[in-house]
């Protein structure tokens, strides 16, 4: 490091000061003399007053910068939005519905439908239009079993979730059936505990026809017509073509469906 040499004093005013500092050399006339210093750093003799102030100055003008900034991203963002709106509004002008962005759900979805491989006893159709994809029907007619001949409608509602929840599915016909109660619900455990998002549309539809060529006595939701079943085929074959014929069935009435 460099070292301080002093030979004399520095005066201000009327009053003699005695100098000591370390890390600057200079050499001074005689004491009577005043001193002439040297700025070798700023560093070093700037008082920590004049560098705070500096400071400052320095922040309050990066403030504004930072300002602008932030001030030129929101513009941004609204320009997006006026834009995004314009669209809109010149496809409504055109008499074009905005484009609406396809959730997971819907992607999947079509992606399922797209490839059906439906039995020859199944059919589909789009209430509403191909454009709600996710409401549709689904019409089955049995050319086996107890149900052959009969035309049953299932709804299927899927919500934007899927494939992680299952499809929402109910019988819009009514029937007799040990799997499916007179409110339409459906007794199909894909539906329900045994759902997973590697299954699809086409295996539900593959599980809807199993019911109407094997109906299940052991987890029925008509529990009257479960017991028929299992204790007297033959009566249960009866009912069955009776109530798709349009007739009673004990106190119930089930609309034609054959």
């Amino acid at each position: 490091m460099l070292q301080l040499e002093v030979a004399g004093s520095l005066e201000l005013g009327s009053t003699a000061l005695p100098l000591r500092a370390e890390g600057l050399r200079f050499i001074s006339s005689p004491p009577s003399a005043n001193l002439s210093l040297l700025l070798v750093s700023d560093s070093l003799l700037l008082p920590r007053r004049r560098r705070l102030g500096e400071r400052r100055r320095h922040l309050s003008r990066l403030r504004p910068t930072l300002c602008r900034r932030r001030a030129s991203t929101n513009k941004m963002i609204n320009l997006f939005k006026i834009k995004g709106q314009k669209k809109e509004e010149a496809a409504s002008a055109a008499g074009k519905a905005p484009v609406k962005k396809q959730s997971a759900g819907e992607l999947r979805l079509h992606k399922d439908i797209s490839e059906l491989n439906l039995p020859k006893t199944t059919s589909i159709s789009f209430p509403n239009g191909k454009d709600d994809l996710m409401n549709f029907e689904i019409i089955i007619r049995p050319d086996e079993g107890y149900y052959m001949g009969g035309t049953f409608i299932f709804t299927f509602q899927v919500s934007p979730s899927y494939p992680h929840e299952p499809p929402k599915v109910k019988c819009k016909t009514k029937v007799y059936h040990p799997n499916i109660d007179l409110e339409g619900n459906v007794c199909l455990n894909i539906l329900r505990e045994d759902w997973k998002p590697v299954l699809n549309i086409n295996t539900v539809i593959y599980g809807l026809n199993l019911l109407f060529t094997q109906p299940n006595d052991e987890d029925p939701l008509n529990h009257e017509a479960a017991v028929v079943l299992r204790d007297n085929p033959k009566t249960f074959e009866a009912n069955v073509k009776r109530a798709m014929a349009g007739g009673y069935v004990g106190q119930h009435y089930f609309p034609r469906c054959a």
